[in-house]
Formats: structure tokens, C-alpha cells, sequence
């Protein structure tokens, strides 16, 4: 009687517990992949008429330049940059789309950019700035050591060696009762 007693109580107090769910950030499965390299250095300027964006690719420079009203390609513009000082030509490879070569490659730090745009009737001055930070150090990714795989594998044989004593004293116990060997 009193195993099915304790059986029962088992039973109930596991149907009342929740089970814990990890939330976000702290589960251990996957993680989501991350992008395959480090984002390019972006410059970005506007004005009441256009709004232009800078990629720096190492020397490389692509620039794109947009109507503010309309956000549509500025077609057959002509657009002079200068970047901290350095005058970069620019050539027009597709309609507001255009690329160039840096003399040498941009320094760490805050940069001045200005452009002149000329498009058609309306030409505008443009400034912004390009910010260029050291790599910072990349996050480590949260991995598991042997050891803590082993303190987990000690801590579930301790417990299922605690339950094997339980049910063989229990057992035994029945059969003392019982008058040995029944």
C-alpha cells in the first residue's frame, strides 16, 4: 500500500511541475549562421534633392545617388567626391551608380566626405562623414568543455545509482517481510 501511496505522489507532483524552457538566448541549439565577412564601411549623405551612399571596398569606391523625392537613380549626373582632403574621379557604370579608385586606402577613424552633384539644372553640395573603427574583437562563440560533459555524465549516474539503491533496498525489504524467497 504504501508503495502505491508513494507511487501516486510521484506521479501527481511530476503532472504539477512545469518543464523549463530555455528563452531566448539561452538555449543551446544551433546558432543562427552570421553573416560571412565584416560589414564594408558605408558613408551616407543628404540633401533637399539627393541622397548619396559611399561603399568602401579596400580602394575600391561605389557610390550610388538617388532624387530625394523619388528615390529614383540620378541618370547622367556628374559627381565630383572628395574624401578627407583626396579628390576621388568617379565614372558612371550604371544610372545613379557610380565607382572609383582611392589613392590609398582609408585610415581608421572619422573621415570628411563632400560631393558635388550636378544634375541637369540642379547641382547641390553634399557632406557626410565616413567612420572607420579597428576590428574589435569578435564575439566567442559559448562552447562546452569535456569536463563539463563529464560533471553532467557523474551527476546523472549519482542519481540513477541513488534510485537502483532505493528499489533493491525496497525490494528486499518485501521479501524479509515476505519470509525470504517467496
Amino acid at each position: 500500500m504504501t508503495s502505491r501511496l508513494s507511487f501516486a505522489w510521484l506521479v501527481v507532483a511530476m503532472l504539477l511541475c512545469s518543464p523549463a524552457y530555455a528563452d531566448d538566448g539561452h538555449n543551446h541549439d544551433a546558432a543562427p549562421v552570421a553573416p560571412t565577412g565584416p560589414a564594408l564601411p558605408r558613408f551616407a549623405a543628404t540633401s533637399d534633392l539627393f541622397e548619396l551612399v559611399g561603399v568602401v571596398n579596400g580602394k575600391q569606391l561605389t557610390v550610388y545617388l538617388d532624387r530625394f523625392d523619388d528615390n529614383s537613380p540620378a541618370k547622367g549626373a556628374k559627381v565630383d567626391l572628395d574624401i578627407g582632403g583626396a579628390k576621388v574621379v568617379l565614372k558612371e557604370h550604371e544610372p545613379g551608380e557610380f565607382e572609383g579608385n582611392l589613392a590609398s586606402e582609408v585610415k581608421a577613424g572619422v573621415t570628411a566626405v563632400t560631393a558635388t552633384v550636378v544634375a541637369g539644372s540642379d547641382t547641390d553640395l553634399l557632406a557626410g562623414e565616413l567612420d572607420i573603427h579597428e576590428d574589435a574583437h569578435a564575439e566567442v562563440a559559448h562552447s562546452h568543455s569535456w569536463r563539463e560533459y563529464v560533471g553532467w555524465g557523474v551527476a546523472v549516474a549519482a542519481v540513477l545509482g541513488v534510485v537502483v539503491w532505493a528499489i533493491r533496498r525496497r525490494v528486499v525489504s518485501r521479501q524479509a517481510r515476505a519470509g525470504g524467497a517467496a
